[in-house]
């Protein structure tokens, strides 16, 4: 099936529109443009010279012998006359100014964002001012045109002279606010600063008073030199010959040396005045071409629809079969009783699997007893799946859930087509299903931050994950988030392929974006902690704190793209069976797992691991700190169940789909939504038919550390940096990657050539596995005198 995905890529790059024009036919009809407009512009001005000469020439066009007075003609007084005189008037000069504009814009191949905006308020002002004009002037018609006069005879037939005016008034109102951006505290401040700017003026054209002899004090060669710190002070001056006069002045005093200070706060000032110029920029960009949309590449792309999905034959609500519950109601109160347990009150909430019997014991009853007898309750209801919640969390009952006899398939439609989904102001929201009380369940994985599912063979983990892909191709365009699919059993995700260059990220050079390999998914997983690292500086440079901000910040464009700064997708990795990977990996497996799932959060990288086997030595304690949402579906055990959950319960599930949900508070029973394989070939198959990207979305590249053993000692190709790399190593004794990239500040792929350039020079030795290589140099004099000799030969 990939194979021949890959050969139906080129096919819709190489359909070109017949209406998308060449540079070479822009170049021709932007000229085109450009000199047809100063043709009209200058008949327009000649007509209010020559209008009269020309009107006996507009019924003789076709007559060769005639001429017309207008600089362009007969063709220059008929069209002038169409567009002035039976137009706007002389407002009709804006056509072609906005014609030139376009035909620049054409001509230079610039970006048409603002174009469009430019024809808007181009009309709004040829129609305002043909109105004004025609309001105002009319005994010259000629100045507002046809148009404009009988714009302002329809309006005067209904609203008077004095209601056109306010027309025009509030006209040019809204063309100040909108277009100028005035505002009443805009205008103010102008005045204020006029004010002020006039009073500075007059007060510096005053005559400066005399400076005394104590103003400032003479430096000897000899002196120090020393800093005058000027201050505004009121006091008296009683060496001068007037009187004294108590007034605002300056003195100007000797002081101790003080370098930092005034350094300090001209730094400030320029930091802020930097910041300022920053945001007055990207303001002024924002207001002239919008906010940045990440999803204007694939501006047409429509989401799937509801007819994807099946309903699976339910048509409506649950079924209430009340025969059922007036049986396991009667069973339950009287196996209590047999315990001499008495019931205060009982009441039922059914869901679409299991029904939930809240009962409050008398007083004096004690919860463990009831707790205790939860196989007894089991046995007289003869149903599997009997689970006790003593006490239920934030009420004062006890919890009895029953399997009911007929369950109700829960649609992925349903979940999908609820309100509480469809508006849903989640960053990367996930409809799992429905709970007890038939509410359509619905999560944020941006804020869990990452998913641990764990269920036994059959019980409806694949199924989850597809509900869990399924919830965010439905709410999710694909320049917002990416998938890394994971799938050792290679046939789960297969689907998936086809929105490869929609949703999906892989490795550069990878052939196939659903990764099956697992030396593919050691070099995927470096790969995404690569590219969380990079994502961290770029979050450093913005001085933001976690992804949203950042985007946030980079839509205002506030960010500038030559600094490195991007839109930056979230990405969820998926792995389906995680178990296989810990066998045949390990420790290269967890450690990255275990560092992106404690410093992946605030970057917007998401994790997302189900495993058939939910042991300790397969999620280890380090990855189950890091995992605080828990999904398990049945397990076979208690001991899973706890290393799963932390709590008893999975093992008491009734399986296909019914599962168990924590996010380190409450654990809540689902109904997991059903979504059948062909509904995902069905959606997986309406996203691939359309425009995608050329390629699908690039990781970091990595190279391994046992990826380049046999490199070539050729001394001149040595990196810049292979001298201190080569000292650090050897200081150290610890021949590792990671230790050259923090101490070098290098990148991982410059820092894992300069160690293969290290093992062919004879500095360290071969790759070891998970430990750092070894030293073949003692001391910095051995590797002096090493690389003095290797340069000497």
């Amino acid at each position: 099936m990939a194979k021949k995905a890959t050969k139906r890529k080129p096919t819709p790059t190489k359909r070109k529109s017949p209406f998308i024009l060449s540079k070479q036919n822009k170049i021709i009809l932007g000229s085109l443009l450009a000199l047809f407009s100063i043709a009209l512009f200058f008949s327009f001005i000649s007509f209010y010279f020559t209008w009269q000469e020309d009107q006996s020439m507009l019924t003789e066009f076709k007559n060769r012998n005639e001429e017309a007075k207008n600089l362009l003609n007969k063709f220059g007084a008929s069209v002038s006359h169409f567009f002035v005189y039976k137009g706007f008037g002389i407002s009709a000069i804006i056509f072609p100014i906005l014609l030139c504009i376009s035909g620049i814009y054409m001509f230079l191949g610039l970006d048409r964002n603002g174009l469009l905006k430019k024809w808007i308020w181009g009309l709004i002002f040829v129609i305002w001012i043909s109105v004004t004009l025609g309001f105002f002037a009319t005994e010259s018609p000629l100045l507002g045109g046809l148009i404009g006069y009988e714009i302002n005879d329809f309006l005067q037939d209904y609203a008077g002279k004095i209601g056109v005016l306010l027309l025009l008034v509030f006209g040019l109102v809204f063309i100040a606010v909108r277009l100028f951006k005035l505002t009443p505290e805009g205008i103010a401040s102008f005045f204020r600063s006029k004010k002020e700017a006039l009073a500075s003026e007059f007060k510096s054209s005053k005559k400066p008073e005399p400076e005394t002899e104590e103003s400032f004090l003479p430096l000897g060669q000899d002196d120090e030199p020393i800093i005058i710190d000027t201050y505004t002070h009121k006091a008296e001056i009683p060496h001068l010959e007037k009187e004294p006069v108590e007034n605002d002045f300056e003195i100007t005093v000797q002081t101790e040396p003080q370098a930092e200070e005034p350094q300090l706060n001209m730094e400030v000032e320029h930091i802020v005045e930097e910041q300022e110029e920053i945001d007055l920029l990207a303001n002024k960009l924002v207001d002239d071409f919008g906010e940045f949309d990440p999803t204007l590449e694939l501006g047409n792309y429509k989401f799937p629809t509801l007819e994807l999905l099946d309903q699976h034959g339910v048509t409506g609500g649950i079924t209430i079969n009340q025969q059922e519950l007036e049986e396991n109601k009667d069973r339950i109160v009287d196996t209590l009783k047999n315990y001499k347990i008495g019931i205060a009150q009982i009441k039922a909430t059914i869901g679409p699997t299991v029904t939930l019997y809240e009962i409050v014991p008398e007083a004096g009853v004690r919860i463990s007893k009831i707790k205790n007898l939860e196989d007894d309750i089991a046995l007289s209801l003869a149903a599997l799946g009997i689970r006790i919640i003593a006490p239920i969390p934030g009420k004062g009952t006890i919890g009895i859930e029953v399997p009911n006899k007929n369950a109700s398939i829960v649609s992925m439609r349903s979940v999908i087509a609820s309100k509480k989904f469809q508006n849903a102001e989640m960053e990367l929201p996930i409809a799992f299903g429905k709970t007890i009380s038939n509410e359509t369940f619905v999560v944020d994985l941006a804020k869990m931050p990452h998913l641990l599912m764990a269920g036994a063979t059959g019980q409806g983990k694949s199924v989850g994950l597809n509900a869990v892909l399924t919830s965010l191709l439905y709410k999710k365009h694909p320049a917002e988030v990416k998938f890394i699919l994971v799938d050792p059993k290679k046939v789960e995700l297969t689907l998936y392929n086809k929105i490869e260059r929609h949703f999906l990220a892989k490795l550069p050079d990878s052939e196939e974006a659903i990764i099956t390999d697992n030396t593919k998914v050691i070099h995927t997983l470096n790969s995404l902690c690569i590219e969380m690292d990079n994502r961290y500086e770029l979050l450093k440079l913005a001085m933001v704190r976690n992804l949203k901000e950042y985007n946030t910040k980079f839509k205002a464009r506030k960010l500038n793209p030559n600094d490195g700064h991007k839109f930056l997708p979230y990405i969820v990795l998926v792995i389906d069976e995680f178990a296989d990977l810990i066998m045949t990996a390990g420790k290269e497996v967890e450690t990255p797992v275990a560092r992106l799932a404690q410093l992946a959060r605030a970057i917007g990288i998401h994790l997302i691991i189900a495993t058939q086997r939910p042991s300790v030595n397969v999620i280890t304690g380090i990855i189950k700190a890091n995992f605080p949402a828990r999904l398990a579906f049945r397990v076979t055990s208690k001991i899973d169940s706890r290393t799963i959950l932390d709590a008893q319960g999975a093992d008491q599930l009734i399986g296909r789909g019914d599962m168990l949900f924590t996010q380190g508070n409450d654990v809540t029973r689902i109904q997991c939504a059903f979504v059948d394989t062909p509904e995902v070939a069905k959606i997986t198959e309406f996203i691939g038919s359309q425009r995608a990207y050329p390629e699908a979305h690039e990781l970091p590249e990595y190279v391994g550390e046992d990826s380049g053993t046999s490199v070539d000692n050729d001394i001149s190709e040595r990196d810049g940096k292979f001298r201190e790399a080569a000292e650090v190593i050897v200081i150290a004794q610890q021949g590792s990657a990671s230790l050259i990239q923090r101490k070098l500040k290098l990148g991982y792929n410059r820092a894992g050539r300069i160690v293969d350039q290290l093992e062919a020079a004879g500095i360290v030795g071969p790759f070891e596995g998970s430990k750092a290589r070894q030293v073949l140099i003692p001391d910095l004099a051995s590797l002096q005198i090493f690389l003095d000799n290797e340069g000497a030969s």
